[in-house]
Formats: C-alpha cells, structure tokens, sequence
C-alpha cells in the first residue's frame, strides 16, 4: 500500500509541474534563514583558550538568534562569562572568570525570521585533556638473548587520544623493522630480542595534538643477556650451581602475540579507516602477509604498514565486510589468524541533502531527503523546529516518507524544513527552506565579463540568474540572428554554455537572456580565443666536460596578448642559488659546471591560462687533458642536396667540412632569390652544430639558391658552393602592406599611406594594392580604389577632419591577401573657427595672474586640438613716469586646458590679453581682448647713493629715485653704521625720509672713521631692496700726521716681535723692512697684519741691522700713511754648550731606568712574603666546596619534555 501511494504521489508531481531546482536568492529578496556556519558534531576545545561556538545564518530580514543547552532554553544573559557576537549567533564564552567544564554540553543554535525558523546540528562541546602520566617505578627489564618481549606504554587516556612514538634520551626515534615494532595501542613488540637491544633509555612519548603538548614515561631499562652470562650471574647466588644448559636459545616456529586466539572479529563504520594487525614472536623472525578470504582487497585504499604488521583499509565501504587472514610464517612454520569484519554506516546521502525551494505561487515542488545507513536509518520531518505532525495543517503539502510534496502553493507559505535522518551509529539533519515569491528575471553574472580560453580548449561562460518561475535562459552571438541550441554548442541547466572545443572564430560578443512570465533580463559576454603556448626549440641532452659551460635552449611562441613567465627547474626542484646558473629570457647557461649539476633540467612557460614545458638531461663527465692543438676555421660544408621539395618548404642536407680541432657550434644557412634580388645572399636560418638537415620554410614566388656556413669557436667558414635553384609557385599574397594610417595635407583631402610588400613577400606577379576608405561615423559602403608601385593614395573632396576607417589590400594576379585590419585616419585639418568664450581673469599678486576660459566645441576645431595660446602685453605702467610698454609675450597651455597661470608681471602696471586656440594647422581667431591691472609691488633699488661734503664730523648723501619703482614710493629708509680697522661694524642708526627727499646730511659723525650706508625705497607693499655706500670722515687736524704710536720693538733668537698703537680707518696694514746697507731701490719686504697690532718677524738673520716701517693703506684714491722708520738689530748666535740634563731624550731614559728598578723591588717583596705558603694552598684547592665545581654534562638528568 505504502508502494503504490509513493507511486501515485510521482505521478502526481509528473502531471502537476517541474521539479524546481535548488536556487541561490539574492539576499535582497525576502526568504527564510540558512544556517552558513556551525561548529562540528564533537566539538574539542582547548582548556586555555576562549570557547567560541559558532552559528551563522542569512536571510531577509536578518535572523535571530537563540541557543538550547542540554535541551533545554540557553538564558545567554543571565551567565556573565557568555557572549554572543553582534548580528551573529556565534557564542563566546570568556574562561578567565570560570572553568572549562562548566561548560561541557550539549548546545543547539536556531535562527529564525518572520519566513521561518532553521536550526542547527547538535554541538557537543568537550575539552581537550592531556593528563600527566601516573608515577610509577619501572624495574629494569634482564631477558635471555632470543625471547620474544613486549614494553608496555599504557598512556594516560587523552582527548583526543595522544599520538605514540618511543624515543631515547637524545630525542631520537628509536629504529623499528619487522622483529621490532610498535603496535596500534602504543606498546613496543620484539619478535625476538638480541644483545644490541641492551639500552636504558626505551622511554614512550605521548604527544596530545589539541595542547601541544608531550608527555614522557619513565624510561624502562633493558638488559639482554646470553646463557652463559645468565649462569655466571645466578652462579653467584647459587653456590656455582649451572641453571640453565648451554644450549643457545631455541629456533621456534611463530606464535601470535597480537591478537590472541585463532580469530577474531571487528566492526567499522562505512567512510572511516579500517586497522587490523597481527603481529608475531618466533625465531627466526616471522614474515606476515594479509588476504581477503571473501574476496581481494582494495588495490587503490590499501596500505600495509609497520612492516606488513597492519592492514590499513581508507575509506571504507560494505563491500570490505568479510573475512581476513594474516599469516606469520618463518622456515619452522605458519601460524594464521582469521578477522572477521563488519561494516555498518552511519546515516549518509543517497543523493545530495535536500535542497532550498523558490517557487512561485501555483506551481508544485518536491522536497526529498533520500539517506541511507546500517542498520536502515529513519526519517523524521520538521517545520520550523517543530515536529511536522505538531505543525500547522497545510492542503498544499502532503508527507510521503522521505518526500514532501508541493502542490499549488500560495504566497505565505515559506517556511524551513527539517529533515532528521538517524540510526544507533549517528544521524543527519538538515535544513531546507520553501520560498515563495514572484521575481522578474535577473542576471547575476557580471555584465560584460570576459572569459578568455586557450584555442582546441573546452569553453564556458556563465549566465548565473534568478526568477520566481525559474528563467529560461537563451544565448546568441553578434548579430542575434538565432538561439545557439546545436553543435558546436552544449547549454547546461544552470545557464551555462559550453563549447567543447573552442576555435579563433567562436571568439566575439554573447548575449543570454533570461526570460519567465513577469519579465526578461540580458547580460552580454565576451568570449576571447588564445593561442596556445608551445615550446618550439626544445633543450637537448647535453654532455659537457667539467669545468666548461652548459647551454639549454628553450624557444617559445604564445599569445602575445598573454603575459608569459619562463621557470627552470632542476631535478623538479628550483635552481641552486647560485651565479653559475644565468636564466635568460630563452635559454639556461651553467659556467664551470660539475658532477653537482648534473640531472634533469626542465623548462616551464607559463602563462595565465596555460602552459608548456620540455626537459633535458644533462650528463657531466671528467676533463681529458689534451695536447696543445692548432684550432681553425672549419672547411665549407658539401655536397648541399634539396629533398622532400613542397610548395612552402623543402629539406636541405650537407656534409660537413673538417672542424680542424675545434667542434662545429652551428651551421648559417643563406639563400639567394634570384627573382627579386639576384647577387644578394640573405641569412635564412640557423641549426645546432650537431645537425646536418634543414627543414626550410619557403615563400612563394621565388627562385631559391641555398648556401650553407659552419661556425666554431674560430669562426665561420667560406660558404659552401650554391644548391640548385629551386623556384616556388606563386600564390596569393599571405600578408597585407603594415603602417596603415591617414592624415591630410589639406583640408578637403586624405593622403592614405603603408608600407609596400617587397618583392618576396608579393607572393606573384601583378603586385597591387587594394585601398579601401568611409567615414567612421557613418554607416556607408567602403570606397575602393586600385594602385600599383606606390604606398600612397589621396582622397580628394572629403570633408574637413573627419574620421576615417581605413584598409589597404594586397592583391595579385593569383588571388587577395586576408582581409586587412581596420586602421583610422583623419582627413585634413583647417584653421579653428571659433575662439574661446567666457574668457576671465583673476589677478594673484603683482605678478601673477591667472586666466580662465570655456573650451571651444569641437566643430569648431577642425583638427587636433594642440592647445591654447594666451597673448598678453603690456601697455603701460600706472605710475606717470614710466614710459609706454608693446612688447607682446606669447604663453602655451597645451592639451585641452581651460586656464593658464601669466607668471613675471610687472607691478603696478596696466595688461591686455586675448587667447586663442590652434590646432595641427594653425591658430584660430583671437577671443576679445581684455584688460587688466596688477597691484603695486616694492620697489626696486634706488639708482645711485653718492656721499657729497665730508668734514670732520658731518657729511652729504645724495641719491636718486628707484628706476623700477612697482607703485607710489611713499618713503625712503636710511641705515649706516661705522666699520673699524678689522671690518667690525658698530651700532645702527637709521632714519626715516620723505618720498620726495632726494639728499640728506648726517652730522654728529665721527672724525677719522669709516662709516657704511643703505638705502632703499618703500611703496604700500613694503621695502625693496637696498643700495649700499662707505666713506670715511675728515681726519682730526690735531692729530698727527701718522695714525701710527707707541712704536715698540724686542729681539728674539730669530727674529723680532714689533707691537703699536693705530688709530687709522683703514683697513690694509703691513710692516715693511729690509737691510740697513741695501743698495739701489731694493723692495720692501712686506708682512700683512691686518687687525692686528703685533707681529712676529722670522727669519731675519743674526749680526745684521734692518729698517722697519709701518703703512696703513685706504682706498686707491686715498694717500699712504706711513710711521717713522725705526732699526732693529738682530745680534749674532754664538756656538753654545747643549745642556744635556735639558735634552728630553736624557729625562725620559731616566724615567725608564727608575721605574724598572722600582719593578725589581716590588717583586722581591712579594717572592719574600709568600715563601712558606704553599702547602697550605695545595690543600685548600685539594678540598674545594664540591658546590663550586663544575657541573659534568653526564650529571644532567632529563625531565618531563612539554
């Protein structure tokens, strides 16, 4: 009965409508909540961290949050340690005020809007714990050489369980094989135990993952002894008494020690791992080996491990259940043991989980929830949390098992379903929700995204969308002319189409529309075909003699819209940093290579959508010295021989010549077109040394020679004699003319230019070319024209500087080349007819201004805008004395600027301007001409500052006004100060003038003294800059002619110090001397002592009498003053004693010689003092405090490692 119900519902939906498929809604629409994130089932914390258990949900309007703790409501405020995140259900719960377990449970999170209620898996929350191991006293262990023996680990149980590994005292893991090995629970097994396993460090390490942590057993002490050292040892407590024979230990066939008994069985959950060991004692050691009684095991998830002693089984499934076997077995025998094995599952997915529902009102859904398990789960539904036999009746909804069916739904009745799956080896529960809504089509794809895929690749663009009914999608190309529904075309249910195999014309604009009862919606799509990458020339095997250069050569095409990145590898590794290794953009060279660089050598290009690689071996071998040998050029390849002739290429082969103790490197192929360019040898190729055959690409058309060069370390050889001459068939022209563009020399023509095919690339006879021209900007047909020899066409009568769309051609008697690209070109420019409006001006300061204008329509242009010119000049200043300015300035803005700053203006002054535009053919009409003031500025420097009437104590100063003067001078400013004989400058008196002073006289000055003066003018802006003046005041007729006195003079060994007074003003004073006897007019000697009043004259020489004056010297214009000469006497050196106890030679030996004595002294003091001590020292370091002795690593003791 249940059957055919089931049967009946089917059908019902059949007739009834679509299954809808599960939908993504964007989040903007209303729906009910998704849970997005949730911790897991068995959630492990660590103890010492926060505990965070997450929930996350969408929908519209955002959910709602609410936790149940061990099943019943979760209060989250009324515990101060719990918080929950903001617009989230994530719960943090902060252990600094509490304990972990406190908080072990059993949590579950539902998220609920106004459209429903989801909810979350059960969380169970659980610590980590990693226990310390129990302290225990571990006896050490003595066997007899040859037993089997088992070192327990028993760790302290952890959650999750710890990881075991037996390690010794170094942190060194212990070395396993089949007679030792570690079992699954942790302890160590010996088949057999031998006297190397003697050691007092088997010491068993825990480590727990979630803590990090490592937890250490007390180390087991092992001892294995032969029968003869056992019976010596017990002979000792037994009066000599033999116990055991001496016999060595006896060969045994195996026993198991794990597990025990004949058979056994075991259970596993489908999907987890399956381990089953056995492992074996016996002498010699056992081999263990599995099978499958009931079957073979599974090659692909089977894997044997501690040396055949377990049977690891991955992901296991029910056809692993049955009966297994392991055999031990040695030369005295076999021992089996058989495992039964039974696999039950958990809950799991028949198909995918249920899946959300949007539907519109009226039509029909299918929720499904297909799960299955061992033993056969069961199946309970919910709605909103709420068991669904609880929930609100609903007509439109009938349960049916593991289905619910939807039939003419209305709006109202979203809602999320729960659907709960379980069976005593776990359970499901999952989440779906039922929206309904009416929802024109919307595309989510991004518009106008670019797929880009590499040419004989598999193509797919996407046209993600979403409607309440469901759109239908529907793609076309370019012209839209019919839905793409066949070959080469796949449309997927999702919107996606797929072209299996893209090619250079599949490239181009798509569109797909998505369509349903409320409306359509289109997105358009560019589809981009690559070319692939390809490695052309490959990297070859190379032998190479240490110590000399290895060179792998890796030649790439791609796609040149493809960025493209070279990586070489060495033995699948990267290169050794090293500068031997030198990558260039197409080849790998290794200097000085040995036995090291030897391996596999790969070259990688990659790019963004695919890549090639090519590897080569390279072998290094030992350097033979040989004998000093003559290298030279190699002799002329022979015998050149064309084959394999076709119309675009042909096989060239040679002998090669004597390499003359030099190896040919590589061979030049040339060749000669004796059609076009007879006498004329052209390179066409080259090919590695190794080779003696060329594949050689022809172009049509041509009557071929070939010749052919060897090179080496010398050089190339004398070419070859020439081949026969080959001549190709001619054929269309396979390129068109390159450097296509247009401009004009006139405004009503276009000159359409190129660059001519030469003649190999003519491909035939007739050569033209085949020009085509229309205006861009309308839809009308090409224009075409026919020209031969030339590379130019002029297009009369065209419009002023238009856009044009331009193609050239190349044809010959045998056909057209491919249709030519589109180039652009402009007919010719005429002057700009318009000027700029709205033109303004903003003054800055005085000298600066800033212009402003509108830009000029681009009708009005006519050509390429260049830019705009501002003409401006001066017409006069403002202030009534400066004379009348026309000198014009030009400033260019170029660029489509719409203002221009005017730097370097003149204050105070009266500018006009206009601006214009110009273009590639010239200037337009100027705007209206405009005028503008600049404000005032400082003033320049007054012309002249002269000092006029000077007397003792008063003096004139004259000067005239500023030349520049930027505005009204409103004043004048008069500053000086007086400067002594050594430039030192007194304090400044200053004055202020009238602007219509011209001279001032300064009285209540000092006589004799030089005084500085400046002046400058100001206007309401400020001061300008100043003008300077120095003069010196009349000399006081009371005092004397000199400025010289107290004249003073001493004699030293060498020479004589002479000191004065000066009163002078100026500034250059020198002592002169020469010889009392000179004769003639012997020059002065002169010393410059200038702000000085002393000095000291060197180098006179003794017994001699010299004259000595002293001279002042002012300006030029101004006379010298000189002080009365007076004589000096150097008297003469006698030869004198030297007074050794002066010499600083002498002091320092004396020095020297008391201090050692004082040395010897001290040291016999000590040597006295210490004589009867030393027994006494030799026994106080023979009982040094054993705390202070040095601690011996071997006292070190190793404690618990975390």
């Amino acid at each position: 009965m249940m059957e055919r119900r089931r049967m009946d519902a089917s059908l019902l939906v059949l007739l009834l409508g679509h299954l809808a498929a599960a939908l993504e809604v964007p989040l903007d629409l209303p729906q009910p909540p998704t849970i997005t994130h949730q911790s897991p089932k068995d959630y492990i914390i660590d103890p010492r961290e926060n505990i965070i258990i997450h929930c996350e949900a969408k929908g519209k309007p955002h959910p709602s949050f609410s936790w149940t703790r061990n099943g019943t409501h979760f209060d989250i405020e009324e515990d101060p340690n719990v918080s929950m995140k903001p617009h989230s259900g994530t719960l943090i719960v902060d252990i600094s005020g509490a304990k972990a377990e406190q908080y072990e449970c059993v949590y579950q999170c539902t998220a609920r809007n106004k459209h429903g209620t989801a909810v979350s898996h059960n969380i169970v929350v659980r610590q980590s714990r990693s226990p310390l191991w129990s302290k225990e006293r571990i006896s050490p262990m003595v066997v007899q050489e040859g037993v089997s023996l088992v070192l327990p680990c028993r760790p302290p149980a952890g959650l999750p369980p710890p990881i075991i590994f037996w390690m010794d005292n170094n942190f060194q893991r212990l070395p396993q094989s089949n007679r030792v090995s570690q079992s699954l629970n942790g302890d160590l097994y010996f088949s057999n135990v031998l006297r190397e396993d003697s050691r007092n460090d088997y010491i068993c390490y825990a480590r727990f993952p979630y803590t990090q942590t490592i937890q250490q057993k007390q180390p087991i002490s092992l001892k294995v002894l032969s029968l003869d050292a056992i019976n010596d040892t017990m002979a000792a407590f037994y009066n000599d008494t033999d116990l055991f024979s001496d016999d060595p230990a006896d060969e045994r066939k195996p026993t198991f020690l794990v597990p025990s008994g004949p058979s056994s069985s075991k259970t596993v959950l489908r999907g987890q791992v399956l381990e089953m060991e056995c492992i074996a004692e016996g002498l010699p050691t056992p081999d263990i080996s599995w099978t499958k009684v009931s079957g073979e095991l599974p090659a692909k998830r089977t894997y044997f491990l501690h040396y055949q002693r377990t049977l690891r089984i991955e992901n296991v499934s029910e056809s692993d259940a049955g009966d297994y076997r392991c055999t031990a077995k040695n030369k005295l025998g076999s021992v089996h043991h058989n495992i039964h094995v039974m696999v039950k599952a958990a809950p799991y997915w028949i198909s995918a989980q249920p899946r959300n529902l949007v539907l519109a009102p009226g039509e029909n859904g299918v929720l499904t929830c297909r799960a299955s398990g061992t033993p056969k789960p069961s199946i309970t539904w919910a709605m909103n949390g709420i068991p669904i036999e609880n929930s609100p009746k609903d007509l439109s909804r009938k349960v049916e098992d593991d289905t619910i069916i939807f039939t003419d739904v209305q709006t109202g009745s979203s809602a999320v379903y729960q659907c709960n799956v379980s069976n005593a080896y776990g359970y499901l529960l999952s989440n779906a929700f039922i929206n309904v809504l009416s929802e024109p089509p919307r595309v989510l794809t991004p518009a106008n995204k670019v797929y880009q895929v590499i040419k004989n690749h598999r193509a797919l663009m996407d046209c993600a969308s979403f409607g309440s009914p469901i759109p239908k999608i529907t793609w076309f190309k370019d012209s839209r002319s019919s839905t793409l529904d066949g070959d080469p075309y796949i449309l997927h249910d999702n919107g996606t189409i797929e072209i299996h195999t893209a090619q250079a014309h599949n490239a181009g604009k798509y569109t797909c529309v998505a369509r349903n009862s409320l409306g359509k919606e289109e997105n358009h799509i560019l589809l981009e075909v690559k070319e692939p990458t390809r490695i052309l020339k490959q990297p070859e095997y190379k032998v190479v003699q240490r110590g000399r250069s290895a060179v792998f050569q890796c030649k790439v095409k791609h796609d040149p819209s493809l960025i493209p990145t070279m990586t070489w590898l060495k033995d699948d590794g990267e290169l050794p940093d090293d500068e031997r290794f030198y990558v260039d953009s197409d080849s790998l060279t290794i200097t000085e290579v040995s036995e090291i660089d030897a391996g596999v050598y790969t070259c990688i290009m990659n790019t963004t959508l695919d890549h090639d690689s090519a590897s080569a071996e390279l072998t290094v071998v030992e350097a033979t010295p040989t004998p000093a040998v003559v290298i030279e050029r190699p002799d002329p390849p022979s015998d050149l021989e064309l084959t394999d002739q076709k119309k675009r290429s042909i096989q060239l082969t040679w002998t090669p010549g004597d390499e003359h103790n030099s190896p040919i490197q590589k061979f030049l192929i040339q060749y000669e077109d004796s059609l076009h360019h007879r006498g004329h040898w052209h390179n066409l190729t080259e090919v590695p040394g190794t080779r003696t055959t060329a594949h050689l690409k022809l172009s049509p058309y041509a009557h071929y020679t070939f010749r052919v060069l060897g090179h080496n370390a010398v050089g190339f050889s004398r070419p070859s004699f020439p081949s026969r001459v080959y001549k190709t068939e001619p054929a269309a022209p396979d390129e068109n003319p390159t450097g296509v563009q247009g401009l004009g020399t006139q405004h009503d023509n276009l000159v359409i230019s190129w660059k001519p095919l030469t003649g190999l690339q003519s491909n035939g006879p007739g050569l033209h070319y085949r020009v085509m021209w229309r205006q861009k900007a309308v839809n009308s047909d090409w224009n075409t024209a026919s020209v031969v020899n030339t590379s130019k066409f002029v297009v009369s009568g065209t419009p002023t500087f238009v856009p044009y769309e331009l193609k050239v051609q190349a044809v010959n008697d045998h056909g057209a080349a491919p249709d030519p690209a589109i180039a652009h070109g402009f007919s010719g420019e005429d002057l700009p007819v318009a000027a700029p409006n709205n033109v303004q001006v903003m003054v800055l300061n005085s000298t600066l201004a800033e212009v402003h204008w509108d830009p000029v329509p681009s009708k009005f242009i006519r050509g390429h805008l260049k830019g705009y010119k501002v003409y401006y000049w001066k017409e006069h200043s403002l202030h009534k004395h400066n004379p009348h300015h026309v000198e014009q300035e030009i400033l260019t803005f170029s660029g489509n600027h719409t203002h221009g700053k005017l730097p370097g203006l003149h204050p105070y002054s009266l500018y006009s301007f206009n601006v214009r535009i110009y273009n590639g053919k010239g200037e337009g009409p100027a705007s209206t001409t405009q005028e503008f003031e600049t404000p005032e500025g400082v003033p320049g420097a007054p012309t002249s500052l002269l000092v006029t009437d000077t007397n003792l104590d008063s003096l004139t100063l004259e000067w005239s006004p500023p030349h520049v003067r930027n505005g009204r001078i409103t004043g004048y400013t008069l500053k000086y100060q007086p400067v002594n004989n050594s430039n030192e400058l007194g304090p400044v008196e200053e004055l202020a003038l009238s602007a219509n002073e011209t001279s001032v006289t300064l009285s209540n000055l000092r006589h004799s003294t030089r005084y500085k003066f400046y002046l400058n003018a100001k206007t309401v802006r400020g001061a300008g800059p100043t003008i300077s003046q120095e003069t010196v005041t009349i000399m006081d007729e009371a005092m004397p002619a000199s400025p010289f006195g107290n004249v003073n003079y001493s004699v030293v060994d060498d020479g004589a110090l002479i000191s004065w007074d000066f009163w002078g003003p100026e500034k250059n004073v020198y002592v002169e001397y020469r010889l009392e006897n000179s004769e003639g007019e012997e020059e002065w000697q002169k010393e410059l002592v200038n702000g000085s009043q002393n000095v000291m004259l060197k180098g006179l020489k003794g017994g001699l009498s010299y004259r000595v004056r002293l001279v002042a010297k002012g300006h030029h214009d101004q006379p010298l003053h000189q002080s009365q000469e007076f004589y000096v006497k150097v008297p003469a050196v006698a030869s004198r004693q030297v007074d050794i106890a002066t010499q600083g030679w002498f002091i320092g030996l004396m020095c020297a010689i008391a201090l050692l004595i004082l040395i010897l002294l001290i040291i016999c003091f000590i040597q006295r003092n210490k004589g009867g001590k030393y027994p006494v020292k030799e026994k106080e370091d023979a009982h040094t405090d054993p705390e202070f002795q040095p601690m011996k690593d071997d006292d070190c003791t190793f404690g618990e490692y975390r």
